[in-house]
Protein backbone atom coordinates (compact mmCIF):
# COMPACT_ATOMS: atom_id res chain seq x y z
CA UNK A 1 0.00 0.00 0.00
CA UNK A 2 2.79 2.43 0.89
CA UNK A 3 4.62 1.50 -2.32
CA UNK A 4 1.50 2.22 -4.38
CA UNK A 5 0.91 5.59 -2.70
CA UNK A 6 4.54 6.63 -3.26
CA UNK A 7 4.28 5.61 -6.90
CA UNK A 8 1.08 7.68 -7.29
CA UNK A 9 2.79 10.71 -5.75
CA UNK A 10 5.81 10.32 -8.04
CA UNK A 11 3.56 10.02 -11.08
CA UNK A 12 1.66 13.18 -10.16
CA UNK A 13 4.95 15.00 -9.71
CA UNK A 14 6.05 13.69 -13.14
CA UNK A 15 9.11 12.01 -11.61
CA UNK A 16 8.15 8.69 -13.11
CA UNK A 17 7.54 8.18 -16.82
CA UNK A 18 4.07 7.49 -18.09
CA UNK A 19 3.04 5.48 -21.08
CA UNK A 20 2.20 8.73 -22.89
CA UNK A 21 5.75 9.98 -22.27
CA UNK A 22 7.17 7.01 -24.15
CA UNK A 23 4.71 7.30 -27.03
CA UNK A 24 5.24 11.02 -27.58
CA UNK A 25 9.03 11.08 -27.13
CA UNK A 26 11.24 11.66 -30.19
CA UNK A 27 15.02 12.20 -30.66
CA UNK A 28 14.34 15.86 -31.50
CA UNK A 29 12.57 16.32 -28.18
CA UNK A 30 15.52 14.75 -26.37
CA UNK A 31 17.95 17.12 -28.04
CA UNK A 32 15.77 20.14 -27.26
CA UNK A 33 15.55 19.10 -23.61
CA UNK A 34 19.30 18.51 -23.47
CA UNK A 35 20.10 21.95 -24.95
CA UNK A 36 17.50 23.74 -22.82
CA UNK A 37 18.86 22.29 -19.57
CA UNK A 38 22.50 22.80 -20.53
CA UNK A 39 22.01 26.42 -21.62
CA UNK A 40 19.69 27.14 -18.70
CA UNK A 41 22.15 25.87 -16.10
CA UNK A 42 24.96 27.81 -17.75
CA UNK A 43 22.97 31.05 -17.61
CA UNK A 44 22.11 30.42 -13.97
CA UNK A 45 25.78 29.71 -13.17
CA UNK A 46 26.94 32.89 -14.94
CA UNK A 47 24.35 34.96 -13.07
CA UNK A 48 25.29 33.32 -9.79
CA UNK A 49 29.00 34.01 -10.35
CA UNK A 50 28.29 37.70 -10.93
CA UNK A 51 26.62 38.15 -7.53
CA UNK A 52 28.49 35.68 -5.28
CA UNK A 53 32.17 35.48 -4.38
CA UNK A 54 33.94 32.12 -4.74
CA UNK A 55 30.92 30.33 -6.29
CA UNK A 56 32.87 27.38 -7.67
CA UNK A 57 31.34 24.62 -5.51
CA UNK A 58 27.77 25.90 -5.94
CA UNK A 59 28.19 26.10 -9.70
CA UNK A 60 29.17 22.43 -9.69
CA UNK A 61 25.91 21.64 -7.85
CA UNK A 62 23.91 23.45 -10.55
CA UNK A 63 25.38 21.24 -13.24
CA UNK A 64 24.83 18.08 -11.20
CA UNK A 65 21.15 19.10 -10.86
CA UNK A 66 21.04 19.65 -14.61
CA UNK A 67 22.48 16.17 -15.14
CA UNK A 68 19.64 14.69 -13.10
CA UNK A 69 17.05 16.59 -15.16
CA UNK A 70 18.61 15.50 -18.45
CA UNK A 71 18.73 11.86 -17.34
CA UNK A 72 15.11 12.04 -16.21
CA UNK A 73 13.52 13.72 -19.21
CA UNK A 74 15.51 12.13 -22.06
CA UNK A 75 15.64 8.58 -23.36
CA UNK A 76 18.58 6.24 -22.82
CA UNK A 77 22.03 6.88 -21.38
CA UNK A 78 23.72 8.90 -24.12
CA UNK A 79 22.33 12.31 -23.21
CA UNK A 80 23.26 11.92 -19.54
CA UNK A 81 26.80 10.86 -20.44
CA UNK A 82 27.16 13.69 -22.95
CA UNK A 83 25.88 16.25 -20.45
CA UNK A 84 28.28 14.98 -17.78
CA UNK A 85 31.34 15.33 -20.01
CA UNK A 86 30.35 18.70 -21.49
CA UNK A 87 29.47 20.20 -18.12
CA UNK A 88 32.84 19.24 -16.64
CA UNK A 89 34.66 20.75 -19.64
CA UNK A 90 32.53 23.91 -19.54
CA UNK A 91 33.20 24.42 -15.83
CA UNK A 92 36.92 24.22 -16.59
CA UNK A 93 36.58 26.64 -19.49
CA UNK A 94 34.25 29.30 -18.00
CA UNK A 95 34.47 29.04 -14.24
CA UNK A 96 38.04 27.96 -13.50
CA UNK A 97 41.10 30.22 -13.69
CA UNK A 98 42.44 30.97 -16.26
CA UNK A 99 39.00 31.83 -17.60
CA UNK A 100 38.00 31.08 -21.22
CA UNK A 101 40.79 28.55 -21.54
CA UNK A 102 41.24 24.87 -20.71
CA UNK A 103 43.67 24.08 -17.91
CA UNK A 104 43.67 20.58 -16.44
CA UNK A 105 46.99 20.99 -14.58
CA UNK A 106 45.80 23.19 -11.69
CA UNK A 107 46.59 21.94 -8.20
CA UNK A 108 43.82 19.49 -7.16
CA UNK A 109 41.77 20.06 -10.27
CA UNK A 110 42.22 16.56 -11.76
CA UNK A 111 40.66 15.11 -8.59
CA UNK A 112 37.76 17.58 -8.79
CA UNK A 113 37.38 16.85 -12.49
CA UNK A 114 37.24 13.09 -11.97
CA UNK A 115 34.93 13.35 -8.91
CA UNK A 116 32.39 15.56 -10.66
CA UNK A 117 32.48 13.41 -13.80
CA UNK A 118 31.92 10.30 -11.67
CA UNK A 119 29.02 11.93 -9.79
CA UNK A 120 27.35 13.00 -13.04
CA UNK A 121 27.81 9.60 -14.65
CA UNK A 122 26.53 7.72 -11.59
CA UNK A 123 23.55 10.08 -11.36
CA UNK A 124 22.78 9.49 -15.02
CA UNK A 125 23.04 5.72 -14.71
CA UNK A 126 20.91 5.55 -11.55
CA UNK A 127 18.22 7.89 -12.86
CA UNK A 128 17.97 6.09 -16.19
CA UNK A 129 17.91 2.74 -14.42
CA UNK A 130 15.10 3.86 -12.12
CA UNK A 131 13.23 5.16 -15.13
CA UNK A 132 13.53 1.82 -16.91
CA UNK A 133 12.40 -0.03 -13.79
CA UNK A 134 9.42 2.30 -13.52
CA UNK A 135 8.50 1.65 -17.16
CA UNK A 136 8.70 -2.09 -16.54
CA UNK A 137 6.55 -1.78 -13.42
CA UNK A 138 3.93 0.29 -15.27
CA UNK A 139 3.91 -2.22 -18.14
CA UNK A 140 3.40 -5.09 -15.70
CA UNK A 141 0.55 -3.22 -14.01
CA UNK A 142 -1.11 -2.61 -17.37
CA UNK A 143 -0.79 -6.29 -18.27
CA UNK A 144 -2.23 -7.30 -14.89
CA UNK A 145 -5.12 -4.87 -15.29
CA UNK A 146 -5.83 -6.20 -18.77
CA UNK A 147 -5.78 -9.78 -17.46
CA UNK A 148 -8.21 -8.83 -14.69
CA UNK A 149 -10.50 -7.16 -17.21
CA UNK A 150 -10.46 -10.26 -19.42
CA UNK A 151 -11.24 -12.45 -16.42
CA UNK A 152 -14.09 -10.14 -15.45
CA UNK A 153 -15.49 -10.23 -19.00
CA UNK A 154 -15.37 -14.04 -18.98
CA UNK A 155 -17.09 -14.21 -15.58
CA UNK A 156 -19.78 -11.78 -16.70
CA UNK A 157 -20.39 -13.73 -19.90
CA UNK A 158 -20.67 -16.99 -17.98
CA UNK A 159 -22.99 -15.41 -15.42
CA UNK A 160 -25.17 -13.80 -18.10
CA UNK A 161 -25.46 -17.11 -19.96
CA UNK A 162 -26.52 -18.87 -16.77
CA UNK A 163 -28.91 -16.20 -15.53
CA UNK A 164 -30.63 -15.61 -18.87
CA UNK A 165 -31.20 -19.30 -19.59
CA UNK A 166 -33.06 -19.97 -16.31
CA UNK A 167 -35.80 -17.29 -16.54
CA UNK A 168 -36.19 -17.74 -20.29
CA UNK A 169 -36.78 -21.46 -19.77
CA UNK A 170 -39.41 -20.60 -17.17
CA UNK A 171 -41.14 -18.07 -19.42
CA UNK A 172 -41.21 -20.46 -22.38
CA UNK A 173 -42.40 -23.37 -20.27
CA UNK A 174 -45.19 -21.42 -18.60
CA UNK A 175 -46.27 -19.87 -21.90
CA UNK A 176 -46.46 -23.28 -23.59
CA UNK A 177 -48.45 -24.69 -20.68
CA UNK A 178 -50.91 -21.81 -20.84
CA UNK A 179 -51.35 -22.05 -24.63
CA UNK A 180 -51.70 -25.85 -24.71
CA UNK A 181 -53.91 -26.24 -21.64
CA UNK A 182 -55.78 -22.94 -21.48
CA UNK A 183 -59.24 -24.56 -21.47
CA UNK A 184 -58.33 -27.13 -18.81
CA UNK A 185 -56.72 -24.65 -16.41
CA UNK A 186 -58.63 -23.05 -13.57
CA UNK A 187 -58.51 -19.30 -13.00
CA UNK A 188 -56.16 -19.78 -10.06
CA UNK A 189 -53.79 -21.94 -12.13
CA UNK A 190 -53.83 -19.37 -14.93
CA UNK A 191 -53.01 -16.62 -12.45
CA UNK A 192 -50.11 -18.64 -11.04
CA UNK A 193 -48.68 -19.13 -14.53
CA UNK A 194 -48.97 -15.41 -15.32
CA UNK A 195 -47.31 -14.54 -11.99
CA UNK A 196 -44.43 -16.90 -12.77
CA UNK A 197 -43.98 -15.29 -16.18
CA UNK A 198 -44.04 -11.84 -14.56
CA UNK A 199 -41.43 -12.84 -11.98
CA UNK A 200 -39.12 -14.24 -14.65
CA UNK A 201 -39.62 -11.14 -16.83
CA UNK A 202 -38.82 -8.86 -13.88
CA UNK A 203 -35.67 -10.89 -13.24
CA UNK A 204 -34.60 -10.39 -16.84
CA UNK A 205 -35.37 -6.67 -16.56
CA UNK A 206 -33.21 -6.42 -13.46
CA UNK A 207 -30.36 -8.17 -15.25
CA UNK A 208 -30.63 -5.79 -18.20
CA UNK A 209 -30.43 -2.88 -15.74
CA UNK A 210 -27.24 -4.40 -14.33
CA UNK A 211 -25.73 -4.76 -17.79
CA UNK A 212 -26.65 -1.17 -18.65
CA UNK A 213 -24.99 -0.14 -15.39
CA UNK A 214 -21.70 -1.63 -16.58
CA UNK A 215 -21.82 0.56 -19.70
CA UNK A 216 -21.49 3.62 -17.43
CA UNK A 217 -17.97 2.50 -16.55
CA UNK A 218 -15.22 3.54 -18.96
CA UNK A 219 -13.87 0.32 -20.50
CA UNK A 220 -10.40 1.77 -21.12
CA UNK A 221 -9.63 3.25 -17.72
CA UNK A 222 -12.14 1.36 -15.52
CA UNK A 223 -13.07 4.74 -14.04
CA UNK A 224 -16.42 6.40 -13.37
CA UNK A 225 -17.63 9.98 -13.45
CA UNK A 226 -17.86 10.92 -9.78
CA UNK A 227 -19.52 13.88 -8.12
CA UNK A 228 -19.87 14.88 -4.48
CA UNK A 229 -23.06 13.19 -3.28
CA UNK A 230 -24.94 12.79 0.00
CA UNK A 231 -24.82 9.24 1.36
CA UNK A 232 -28.27 9.70 2.92
CA UNK A 233 -29.84 10.51 -0.46
CA UNK A 234 -28.23 7.57 -2.24
CA UNK A 235 -29.23 5.10 0.49
CA UNK A 236 -32.78 6.49 0.59
CA UNK A 237 -33.18 6.18 -3.18
CA UNK A 238 -31.86 2.60 -3.13
CA UNK A 239 -34.28 1.60 -0.36
CA UNK A 240 -37.24 3.11 -2.25
CA UNK A 241 -36.37 1.19 -5.42
CA UNK A 242 -35.76 -2.01 -3.45
CA UNK A 243 -39.14 -1.72 -1.68
CA UNK A 244 -40.90 -1.34 -5.03
CA UNK A 245 -39.56 -4.75 -6.07
CA UNK A 246 -40.06 -6.38 -2.65
CA UNK A 247 -42.97 -4.61 -0.90
CA UNK A 248 -43.09 -7.27 1.83
CA UNK A 249 -39.44 -6.79 2.81
CA UNK A 250 -38.14 -4.89 5.84
CA UNK A 251 -34.80 -3.11 6.01
CA UNK A 252 -33.41 -1.46 9.14
CA UNK A 253 -31.18 1.46 8.13
CA UNK A 254 -28.51 3.04 10.33
CA UNK A 255 -26.84 6.24 9.09
CA UNK A 256 -24.23 8.58 10.64
CA UNK A 257 -25.65 11.50 12.57
CA UNK A 258 -24.10 14.24 10.45
CA UNK A 259 -24.25 14.84 6.73
CA UNK A 260 -21.77 12.57 4.91
CA UNK A 261 -20.66 13.56 1.42
CA UNK A 262 -18.67 11.16 -0.79
CA UNK A 263 -17.32 11.37 -4.33
CA UNK A 264 -19.29 8.74 -6.28
CA UNK A 265 -21.53 8.00 -9.22
CA UNK A 266 -24.84 7.89 -7.31
CA UNK A 267 -26.67 5.66 -9.81
CA UNK A 268 -23.90 3.05 -9.74
CA UNK A 269 -23.62 2.94 -5.93
CA UNK A 270 -27.41 2.79 -5.72
CA UNK A 271 -27.29 -0.25 -8.01
CA UNK A 272 -24.68 -1.89 -5.75
CA UNK A 273 -26.93 -1.48 -2.71
CA UNK A 274 -29.97 -2.80 -4.59
CA UNK A 275 -28.09 -5.84 -5.89
CA UNK A 276 -26.80 -6.77 -2.43
CA UNK A 277 -30.17 -6.22 -0.76
CA UNK A 278 -31.96 -8.19 -3.46
CA UNK A 279 -29.58 -11.14 -3.19
CA UNK A 280 -29.99 -11.17 0.58
CA UNK A 281 -33.78 -11.00 0.24
CA UNK A 282 -34.03 -13.77 -2.38
CA UNK A 283 -31.31 -16.21 -1.34
CA UNK A 284 -30.44 -15.78 2.32
CA UNK A 285 -33.81 -16.90 3.79
CA UNK A 286 -33.26 -14.37 6.55
CA UNK A 287 -35.27 -14.95 9.73
CA UNK A 288 -35.00 -11.28 10.73
CA UNK A 289 -35.20 -7.97 8.82
CA UNK A 290 -32.21 -7.04 6.71
CA UNK A 291 -29.89 -4.38 8.14
CA UNK A 292 -28.11 -1.64 6.18
CA UNK A 293 -25.53 0.35 8.16
CA UNK A 294 -23.28 3.18 6.99
CA UNK A 295 -20.20 4.14 9.00
CA UNK A 296 -18.00 7.17 8.38
CA UNK A 297 -14.30 6.64 9.04
CA UNK A 298 -11.29 8.89 8.70
CA UNK A 299 -10.44 8.01 5.11
CA UNK A 300 -13.45 6.05 3.88
CA UNK A 301 -17.17 5.45 4.20
CA UNK A 302 -18.22 1.85 4.84
CA UNK A 303 -21.56 0.30 3.80
CA UNK A 304 -22.64 -3.01 5.38
CA UNK A 305 -25.69 -5.14 4.52
CA UNK A 306 -26.39 -7.87 7.08
CA UNK A 307 -28.84 -10.77 6.84
CA UNK A 308 -29.76 -13.48 9.33
CA UNK A 309 -30.01 -16.48 7.05
CA UNK A 310 -28.23 -19.59 5.85
CA UNK A 311 -24.86 -17.99 5.23
CA UNK A 312 -22.25 -18.82 2.59
CA UNK A 313 -19.74 -21.66 2.55
CA UNK A 314 -16.40 -20.37 3.84
CA UNK A 315 -14.47 -21.69 0.83
CA UNK A 316 -16.66 -19.64 -1.50
CA UNK A 317 -16.45 -16.29 0.28
CA UNK A 318 -13.35 -15.29 -1.66
CA UNK A 319 -14.92 -15.98 -5.07
CA UNK A 320 -18.52 -14.95 -4.45
CA UNK A 321 -18.01 -11.75 -6.49
CA UNK A 322 -16.59 -13.55 -9.52
CA UNK A 323 -19.97 -14.52 -10.94
CA UNK A 324 -19.49 -18.24 -10.40
CA UNK A 325 -22.81 -19.41 -9.05
CA UNK A 326 -25.59 -19.09 -6.53
CA UNK A 327 -25.78 -17.90 -2.97
CA UNK A 328 -25.14 -21.30 -1.44
CA UNK A 329 -25.77 -24.95 -2.06
CA UNK A 330 -29.12 -24.77 -0.34
CA UNK A 331 -30.33 -21.86 -2.44
CA UNK A 332 -29.16 -23.61 -5.59
CA UNK A 333 -31.56 -26.43 -4.75
CA UNK A 334 -34.56 -24.20 -3.99
CA UNK A 335 -35.07 -23.15 -7.59
CA UNK A 336 -33.97 -19.55 -7.21
CA UNK A 337 -31.91 -18.08 -10.03
CA UNK A 338 -28.22 -17.38 -9.54
CA UNK A 339 -26.97 -14.03 -8.37
CA UNK A 340 -23.52 -14.24 -9.98
CA UNK A 341 -23.85 -11.29 -12.36
CA UNK A 342 -25.28 -8.99 -9.69
CA UNK A 343 -22.39 -9.42 -7.27
CA UNK A 344 -19.84 -9.42 -10.08
CA UNK A 345 -21.14 -6.03 -11.18
CA UNK A 346 -21.04 -4.83 -7.57
CA UNK A 347 -17.34 -5.65 -7.46
CA UNK A 348 -16.73 -3.91 -10.79
CA UNK A 349 -18.48 -0.73 -9.63
CA UNK A 350 -16.82 -0.56 -6.22
CA UNK A 351 -13.34 -1.19 -7.64
CA UNK A 352 -13.93 1.48 -10.29
CA UNK A 353 -14.58 3.89 -7.40
CA UNK A 354 -11.27 2.94 -5.78
CA UNK A 355 -12.95 0.98 -2.99
CA UNK A 356 -13.09 -2.66 -1.92
CA UNK A 357 -15.86 -5.18 -1.26
CA UNK A 358 -16.05 -8.44 0.67
CA UNK A 359 -18.49 -10.94 2.17
CA UNK A 360 -18.14 -12.58 5.56
CA UNK A 361 -20.25 -14.78 7.80
CA UNK A 362 -21.15 -13.50 11.27
CA UNK A 363 -22.53 -16.69 12.86
CA UNK A 364 -26.21 -16.03 12.12
CA UNK A 365 -25.94 -15.10 8.46
CA UNK A 366 -23.79 -13.07 6.10
CA UNK A 367 -22.58 -9.47 5.95
CA UNK A 368 -21.63 -7.80 2.67
CA UNK A 369 -19.30 -4.86 3.23
CA UNK A 370 -17.96 -2.34 0.73
CA UNK A 371 -16.11 0.92 1.22
CA UNK A 372 -15.69 4.14 -0.77
CA UNK A 373 -12.62 6.35 -0.23
CA UNK A 374 -13.08 9.94 0.83
CA UNK A 375 -11.94 12.27 -1.94
CA UNK A 376 -12.23 15.92 -2.82
CA UNK A 377 -13.46 17.22 -6.16
CA UNK A 378 -9.91 18.35 -6.96
CA UNK A 379 -8.61 14.80 -6.41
Amino acid sequence: MVKEKLRDIWKKAKLLPSREDDLNKSPLNDWLIFMAVFIGMTLIALTFRSVVQNPDLNITMFYILGNFLVARYTSGYIFGFLYAILSVLLINFLFTYPYHAFNLTLDGYPVTFIAMLAICLVTSVLTTGLKEQARLLIRQEEELMEAQKEKMRANLLRAVSHDIRTPLTGIIGNSESYLEMEKQLSDEEKRNIIENIENDANWLLNMVENLLTVTRINNETAKVNKTLESVDDVVSSAIVRFKKRFPESTVKVTLPEGLVMVMMDPMLIEQVLINILQNAQVHAHSTRPLELAVEEREREVVFAVKDYGIGIEEERLGSIFDGDGTYSQESAADGNKGMGIGLSICKTIVMAHGGCIEAKNHGQGTTFVFSLPKETEEQ
